[in-house]
């Protein structure tokens, strides 16, 4: 029985290594939901959407979890999302357009639940982590400020050809008017 016992702290270290190797890798935040009442082909179908924009979806241990991100430092509420059946997307890139994802998948399937997230080391609860997702994500933030930056340069250019187009405006009308009188 000892055997056995041995082989399964081994798997559970070895379950807890992989997933602080998965939720180690820097710039990732996390979004932890309730899957509880979701079907395969909906777990399946969130899965294809996160996976489109480069995000995860796992379900995954609690207590491995807990002590994954213990040792990994991050801030001790994590914890208290680590409660019932959880379900975590990892987004390696843009969180924002993740918890759109999973908010707007909540409305078609009522039963996923967005428990919180962590973004950043910045802890977020449901309707945070909702609020969040409906702010503008980083290319559009970044095409916004574009936009800022390039209306001085777009007015000056449009004013300079504004110039020579008057000019000729007023030397067509006074052609015009010469021809007729």
């Amino acid at each position: 029985m000892a055997i056995v016992a041995k082989k399964l702290q081994d798997s559970k270290i070895k379950a807890i290594g992989a997933l602080k190797e998965k939720f180690g890798v820097a710039g990732q935040d996390f979004i932890f939901t309730d899957y509880r009442g979701l079907t395969v082909e909906q777990i399946t179908a969130l899965r294809r959407k996160l996976g489109e924009k480069d995000a995860s979806y796992k379900v995954i241990k609690n207590n491995f979890a807990r002590i994954a991100f213990e040792e990994l430092k991050a801030p001790g509420e994590v914890a208290a999302y680590l409660v019932g059946p959880t379900a975590v997307a990892v987004a390696p890139k843009d969180s924002n357009e993740i918890a759109k994802i999973i908010v707007e998948f909540s409305r078609e399937a009522p039963v996923l639940k967005l428990k919180g997230g962590l973004v950043g080391n910045t802890i977020y609860d449901g309707p945070q982590m909702e609020a969040f997702s409906k702010l503008p994500g980083r290319l559009e933030l970044i095409s916004m400020l574009m936009s800022v930056m390039n209306a001085p340069a777009r007015n000056l250019a449009a004013a300079l050809n504004d110039i020579p187009s008057r000019i000729v405006r007023t030397i067509k009308a006074i052609a015009d008017k010469k021809a007729e009188g």
